[in-house]
């Protein structure tokens, strides 16, 4: 049976092949045109960058051929097609979709053609090269094709690079600046390397002050008259009649700053305070000056400086508290004179709504089977003290029931939570930092409280308390830092069934990672997140997180007589280190293509006093942000098989203090906005201890990986993502070394963002 499947299958595929040739439809006086195909004739072993010309000179072929895909040309199949007489239905709407107009070869221009290719070759330094063309054609498969041979010429080398002379203030800055250049002695002549270096002078002489320089006032001359050897020098100059204000540089006399602009409301009378030599321009308050002073660059007395300004319109922005940031700079023709011209700064900064409410209702499904509706409230008040601090007051509100299998309904879970987090866009700490110490942006200091608590239906009841003090921030564009010195938390597990007091009399070590959970240390996240770079073909994401507990309190707690462990203020606390790296890399390689991987390992270490790791801070591995052929904490820890019970709470074991995971999945677009993907995960769990039968990590380790594959439909609407994951696993950690393709029983995940 199978056999036969595979040669229809075949047979099918021929036929549609087949079906889609198009030398039948090519009128009987036309030719298809194939392409082309650019090939020197001439030694080319000593030019380094020959692939770099030959793709250039590729680029300028026309016209451009039929798109193929496996031999076929099925864009124009589908054209052809719908110019029958009765086209039907399914064959317009195919033409419409993917239907390509033919590309004859009377469309063939050779001589113009040519005349491009020897364009670019003298862009490229090569002058008096040579290129001749043929056409080939084909009348059996009704095409033709053009064959471009060009003889490259040797190619001009530079000697010297000069600057005219002149007593021009401009002309001193340029050469103060020529040793960045990129134009060097032997390198050949470049067109684009010229426009590089008058774009490298623009930026540096924009840097000095020269508000109002460009690029195109500057003009390169080659000289080839002193040499016979195909050698030039290069000069550089001004084109002439210049406009004077164009190579002055620019001082500013004046920096205005209002801080509650509102557009169109400039005629209104407002008070002017004088602070740190600028001008703060507000109706009232809204702003203190002192604390909007540190995230201004831009002063009186500077030259104009445009990395000032980008740097000063960026701190601004990450304040929170303003919608728009606008830098004007005005002349000031009456101050200036014929060597130096006068700027006056005005930033004018819109604020966003003050205090803002938002409401959001979610509805959640699980991959653990778990489902209900969650509510949060949050209140923003955004500039609390007039100094850009940011309060985020919320509460939650959440029910899940578990979906009914078998005699697993029932346990259901109520959860409330309030929080609170004051942002202070500045750096809290008792030395003074000077604000050119950060040049990329301002650390914030974050502070939050909280409490919540949860009680699950027939198990148990946990209270939470957390608090934190920390700071982050961004040191570039791609790498963030986030250091937290102080960060708390309490849970207390009350109201334990019976049930769930003989799943912790079963396992001491389950029952002892509920006991130490008074965590009381420091965290640290670096993260670079190269993907901010969209347009590029390889980008790269990598997470470090360092989290250390109980270190501070052992130092100040007493020891213990009896063996048993420290405790501080009555509660027995955490004592454990612990780190993982999140690493990902996403190949593009057509457009709304990729390949993205991802990369997880963790490591928790208990120490002093604990034996195991807080139950809250231990790993889990399965469902939709991990291996998705798995439900979550359904896998590991490594090859332990929680027995089977009609409560279904195997989960609580399923936990581990190291984590392994790798991923990769391959993205397509299937229509509009919606996207398809092909995905294979693997991964567990382990623990450092036998606690669990089979649960220590060991050297066979990835012979226990959990595997799956799947398929994926992602509805990405600008950016905001709703995605269900279809998996089966291929291997299950008990299976060794064999291979399971378990189709039978796939797993659906729901979730909103990418997984990775």
């Amino acid at each position: 049976m199978f056999s036969i499947l595979k040669v229809s299958s075949l047979l099918l595929l021929l036929g549609f092949i087949f079906s889609c040739s198009v030398e039948k439809y090519i009128p009987e006086d036309k030719l298809l045109y194939a392409g082309a195909n650019v090939e020197f004739s001439t030694k080319i072993d000593t030019i380094r960058d020959i692939e770099t010309i030959k793709t250039e000179l590729e680029k300028v072929l026309k016209p451009v051929k039929n798109k193929e895909f496996l031999g076929m040309r099925p864009g124009l199949y589908f054209h052809y097609k719908a110019q029958k007489e009765k086209p039907g239905f399914i064959n317009k709407f195919l033409n419409k979709k993917f239907g390509e107009e033919p590309v004859y070869s009377t469309r063939i221009d050779q001589a113009q053609t040519e005349s491009l290719i020897l364009n670019r070759l003298e862009n490229r330094g090569f002058f008096f090269s040579e290129v001749t063309s043929r056409v080939e054609k084909d009348s059996i498969e009704k095409e033709a094709r053009v064959d471009y041979s060009v003889r490259l010429s040797q190619p001009y080398l530079m000697e010297q690079y000069k600057i005219d002379s002149d007593s021009s203030l401009v002309y001193e800055d340029i050469a103060a600046g020529i040793s960045n250049t990129e134009l060097k002695k032997g390198m050949r002549y470049d067109l684009s390397e010229l426009k590089k270096e008058r774009v490298r002078i623009d930026l540096d002489l924009k840097q000095r002050g020269y508000y109002n320089f460009g690029p195109g006032l500057l003009i390169f001359e080659a000289d080839t008259n002193q040499y016979s050897n195909k050698r030039f020098d290069i000069f550089l100059r001004l084109k002439k009649d210049v406009p004077k204000s164009t190579i002055v540089p620019y001082k500013i006399s004046k920096v205005n700053i209002f801080p509650n602009h509102v557009i169109g409301n400039d005629s209104i009378l407002k008070d002017t305070i004088r602070f740190a030599e600028k001008n703060f321009i507000q109706d009232v308050e809204y702003f203190k000056p002192n604390k909007l002073d540190p995230f201004l660059l831009i002063e009186e007395g500077q030259y104009f400086s445009p990395s000032n300004s980008s740097a000063t319109s960026r701190r601004l922005s990450t304040i929170g508290a303003y919608k728009f940031v606008n830098i004007r700079y005005d002349e000031i023709d009456s101050l200036s004179t014929d060597s130096l011209g006068i700027l006056e700064a005005n930033i004018f900064l819109s604020p966003l709504n003050k205090r803002a409410i938002r409401a959001e209702l979610q509805a959640v499904t699980k991959s653990n089977n778990f489902a209900g509706p969650n509510l949060a409230l949050t209140y923003v008040n955004r500039n609390l003290f007039k100094g850009g601090e940011i309060l985020n007051l919320t509460a939650k509100f959440g029910y899940e029931f578990q979906l009914a299998k078998g005699n697993q309904s029932g346990f259901n879970s109520l959860e409330f939570g309030i929080g609170a987090d004051l942002i202070y866009p500045r750096l809290l700490f008792p030395i003074s930092i000077s604000k050119d110490f950060f040049k990329y942006a301002i650390p914030k200091t974050k502070i939050s409280l909280g409490a919540d608590y949860l009680t699950r239906t027939n198990l148990f009841s946990l209270m939470s308390f957390y608090g934190s003090f920390g700071y982050y921030w961004n040191a570039n564009k791609y790498i963030t830092h986030e250091f937290n010195p102080i960060a708390v938390n309490y849970v207390k597990l009350a109201n334990t069934t019976q049930a769930f007091d003989d799943i912790l009399t079963a396992n001491p070590f389950l029952k002892t990672s509920f006991d130490q959970q008074f965590i009381a240390g420091l965290t640290y996240t670096f993260t670079y997140n190269g993907m901010v770079d969209i347009a590029k073909t390889h980008q790269v994401f990598t997470s470090f997180n360092v989290d250390i507990a109980g270190n501070t309190l052992d130092l100040v707690s007493s020891s213990s007589d009896d063996g048993e462990p420290k405790k501080f203020a009555g509660l027995e606390y955490a004592q454990y280190a612990k780190a993982d790296i999140d690493f990902r890399y996403h190949f593009n390689f057509a457009k709304e293509q990729k390949i993205a991987t991802r990369l997880f390992a963790g490591l928790g270490m208990p120490y002093g006093n604990s034996d195991v790791m807080p139950y809250t801070r231990q790993y889990f591995s399965g469902g939709p942000y991990s291996v998705r052929a798995f439900k979550t904490r359904s896998l590991g820890p490594g090859t332990y098989v929680p027995e089977e019970s009609e409560d279904n709470l195997s989960y609580f074991d399923q936990t581990g203090n190291i984590r392994l995971e790798a991923n990769v999945e391959y993205r397509f677009p299937i229509y509009s906005f919606f996207k398809g993907a092909l995905f294979a995960d693997a991964g567990n769990v382990w623990n450092t201890n036998d606690s669990l039968e089979g649960g220590k990590f060991s050297s066979d380790f990835i012979n226990e990986l959990g595997i799956g594959v799947g398929a994926g439909l992602r509805i990405d609407i600008q950016s905001f993502v709703i995605r269900f994951d279809l998996a089966t696993a291929v291997k299950r950690p008990t299976d060794g070394k064999q291979f399971n393709f378990d189709y039978q029983n796939p797993v659906l995940n729901f979730a909103i963002g990418y997984p990775f």
